[in-house]
């Protein structure tokens, strides 16, 4: 029998309403900081799509308020399973904004505590990736980088091996330095801007946020990458290419 929840979480981000709206209500706003690929039909009752990995999604908007809020539902399951999501922005004196989250629905019945464990931590992640977006990158076209490694390797030796590849020291500390060395691809030094393990890393570069991710055993130890890349010059297949051989060679 499905589950129901709701999740709710609240960021403080350094952006205008209309910058925040931009970022989270858009097809190429959602794109320059969230996994995958979303398409938004601007308008309550419009049709969108959430595709990763080459799977889709199918959602409707349900509320459609320009700087204030904005909401949507995905298409139910056989299993009578969903997920809706809905934004509020509230715009601070000083010039900053409030966005508050709520997700509710209904999970299947498997493990579901775990998933709603995993998509608490999941979002923590993925807004603060969304305040790095506003701050350093506002305004610019991403290109998206996805790579999956299943099978990769236990939480412990995945980290090391990542961490290697990275110049990075076993305890890793926000702001510690980062060197990505890539084939195919121009070095770039960076930063380390999210420490959240044992599931995430990310990493700021000057044209880039770069997240490392590993799911444990229940999901089969799967290291997956998901990144932003913001140089004007980058070439979608041949980035997402190079770190598709990164990640398998690194996890053979």
């Amino acid at each position: 029998m499905p589950h129901e929840f709701e999740l709710r979480k609240e960021i403080e981000l350094d952006a205008t309403p209309e910058q925040v709206w931009d970022a989270i209500a858009t097809g190429p706003g959602v794109d320059s900081w969230f996994m995958g690929r979303t398409e938004i039909e601007p308008v309550e009752g419009g049709r969108g799509r959430f595709t990763m990995f080459g799977n889709s999604e199918g959602t409707t908007v349900t509320g459609y308020e320009p700087g204030k809020r904005f909401a949507y539902r995905g298409d139910e399951n056989p299993d009578g399973t969903f997920m809706a999501f809905e934004y509020l922005i509230e715009g601070r004196d000083h010039g900053s904004t409030v966005l508050r989250l709520v997700q509710h629905g209904f999970l299947g019945d498997d493990d579901w505590e775990t998933e709603f464990e995993a998509m608490g931590v999941g979002w923590d992640m993925y807004l603060h990736k969304l305040a790095q977006y506003l701050t350093y990158f506002r305004g610019r076209p991403a290109t998206v980088v996805s790579a999956v490694r299943p099978q990769a390797a236990e939480s412990a030796p995945a980290w090391a091996a990542i961490k290697d590849a990275l110049g990075l020291p076993a305890t890793v500390r926000l702001g510690d330095p980062v060197r990505l060395a890539v084939d195919g691809l121009a070095p770039e030094d960076g930063v380390v801007d999210y420490t959240g393990f044992p599931t995430f890393l990310g990493v700021r570069t000057a044209d880039g946020l770069y997240r490392f991710i590993h799911s444990g055993p229940q999901r089969g130890n799967v290291v997956v990458l998901g990144h932003h890349v913001f140089a004007e010059d980058a070439d979608q297949e041949q980035v997402e290419g190079a770190w598709r051989s990164w990640l398998s060679r690194l996890f053979p």
